[in-house]
């Protein structure tokens, strides 16, 4: 069965893609703990992270590194934090969360609640950064 992410990838769900390329794709999680909170996803329909080879798994790394240096530039933040839970859907990917503190990568904390046109603006500011 083709995942929720597998759809977003191929456009029949919308999202508010930040990157994209070959192997990859990054886009805001609609239900962030944080402003600037991005989900990064292998194309490739994986559910488990490690089940990644070897070349796929280090590539997600180095793409997810890009993507959190031009969120960190725009979303006000000691760090980005990084998580892979792996549970809420079975297509491997990676949290990117703007963190001033170890609390603000609970997963158990209320999400933020932000219109279309705050992740719009959100995602547009990113995308600016990557270019």
């Amino acid at each position: 069965m083709t995942t929720l992410f597998s759809k977003i990838v191929k456009g029949e769900i919308p999202s508010h893609k930040i990157a994209e390329d070959d192997n990859y794709y990054a886009f805001l999680d609609i239900n962030p703990l944080a402003e600037g909170h991005t989900l990064v996803i292998p194309k490739k329909e994986i559910d488990y992270i490690f089940d990644l080879d070897d070349d796929l798994l280090a590539g997600i790394q180095v793409f997810s590194k890009r993507v959190a240096k031009a969120i960190e530039i725009v979303v006000p933040c000691n760090r980005i934090g990084i998580a892979v839970l792996g549970l809420e859907i079975p297509h491997a990917h990676i949290h990117l969360i703007p963190i001033n503190s170890i609390n603000d990568i609970n997963f158990s904390r209320p999400k933020l609640k932000l219109s279309e046109e705050e992740l719009a603006d959100i995602a547009g500011k990113i995308r600016q950064e990557l270019k």
